[in-house]
């Protein structure tokens, strides 16, 4: 790896290092969408973007979004992005790493005046994680235009709506349409983000191409039993609906792992209404994510798990409640763009190699108006979520001579 490329890399390093040190919790990694630590992470962005020169803005949704624009005549715009939202108690590169080495990528551009015959325009997007509202991509669905309005009266955990945050960040939820960039102005999408994954790591290369993006299916389960003291309910008169949620979260793991294959099932998130040692749950909330790369798989094993619900809760007299929350259909990235990608590994002298991503990103609501594509980078032992997260300089490198040369490959083709 040249000298240039390691000092390029230790630049990337050092600013993941400095955005991870804004934080909701001074012990860790949390910056969550709409909160004082995402803000101050936005302006930090903003700066960064505008040391660079480059023409920016923060939209209504919060995405930070800086142009280099084309001198050609009718230029389509190629959107390089990720995401600076986090989920609790997260990594330092997982998002940020896109964003950056997308701002490392133009910074080349502009120093060695390089001419494109398309825009750049590098966003940072406000919420990818969907952890404050349980519901992904936030931002880049403004972007894309399929962002529903009825979203704006979700509400977080403390009662408060989107609608309210976006108010509260001092934007405008009413101009969010203003913020979509046209299907026709796209030239495409593409994205830097570390794998998420052992299967790199195992096999010791730097970087891989991503063919396909898992859907996703979310949803909400009430269990709605009957709280009652501890002491005096006997065994076989109670309506405990914990109990009744920790049986159904079993039986979703079992079938699960009858499917291994093709369906992964998660339940993250459990709420116990009213909770307290002495008192029997009444109401228990619990969230489901499943995953897969078919679509049809995907239905039927949501229409499965939910009928599992059903038999369980039969089974024990407790009702429940089923609420869908988000579906993501399967994306299959763009083989034009993907063809100029693996031209660009082999230049840098990598391996190809190309994987499935279990894990959602951003591509999936843009690739509804534009081609996407996405570049994986190893990361330590494939932990991602976690403070562990890490991934090495010369992989770091090795991404940014990729980046170079798809770009490169972008302007010749």
């Amino acid at each position: 790896m040249t000298r240039q490329y390691l000092q390029r890399a230790e630049k990337i390093t050092r600013r993941i290092n400095e955005l991870a040190q804004v934080s909701e919790d001074k012990t860790c990694v949390t910056r969550t969408f709409g909160t004082d630590a995402f803000i101050s992470g936005t302006k930090k962005v903003l700066s960064w973007m505008n040391l660079a020169g480059l023409e920016t803005r923060v939209d209504n949704i919060g995405n930070v979004r800086g142009i280099l624009r084309s001198k050609k005549a009718g230029a389509k715009t190629l959107v390089i992005a990720s995401h600076i939202d986090t989920v609790v108690n997260a990594g330092k590169f997982d998002g940020p790493l896109g964003v950056i080495m997308g701002l490392d990528a133009i910074e080349n551009i502009i120093e060695n005046e390089i001419e494109l015959p398309y825009h750049i325009e590098l966003i940072a997007f406000s919420d990818e994680e969907g952890v404050r509202f349980h519901t992904t991509y936030l931002g880049s669905r403004v972007l894309a235009g399929s962002f529903p309005d009825s979203l704006l009266q979700m509400k977080d955990a403390a009662g408060i709506t989107l609608k309210q945050v976006i108010e509260d960040m001092g934007h405008k939820p009413e101009k969010l349409a203003s913020d979509v960039l046209p299907a026709e102005e796209w030239l495409g999408y593409f994205e830097v983000h570390i794998e998420q994954g052992p299967v790199l790591y195992e096999k010791k290369i730097p970087v891989a191409i991503v063919q396909t993006i898992a859907g996703q299916q979310r949803a909400e389960v009430v269990f709605k039993g009957e709280a009652g003291h501890a002491g005096t309910v006997p065994m076989d008169m109670r309506s405990d609906a914990l109990c009744c949620a920790s049986e159904f979260i079993i039986e979703m793991e079992k079938f699960a792992k009858a499917n291994k294959a093709n369906v992964v099932a998660t339940v993250g998130k459990l709420n116990i209404t009213g909770a307290a040692s002495n008192v029997i749950p009444g109401k228990v909330t619990c969230s489901i994510d499943l995953r897969c790369t078919n679509e049809q798989i995907l239905t039927n094993a949501t229409q499965s798990i939910k009928r599992i619900c059903s038999e369980v809760c039969s089974r024990r007299k407790i009702p429940f409640e089923w609420r869908p929350i988000q579906g993501m259909s399967p994306v299959i990235c763009d083989q034009k763009m993907n063809f100029m990608l693996k031209r660009a590994v082999v230049e840098a002298g990598c391996q190809v190699v190309e994987l499935v991503s279990g894990a959602g990103h951003d591509a999936v609501p843009i690739s509804k108006v534009a081609p996407v594509s996405m570049l994986f980078v190893r990361c330590y032992k494939g932990i991602s979520h976690n403070p562990l997260e890490n991934v090495e300089l010369d992989d770091i490198a090795t991404a940014a001579m990729v980046c170079d040369n798809f770009l490169q490959q972008l302007s010749i083709h």
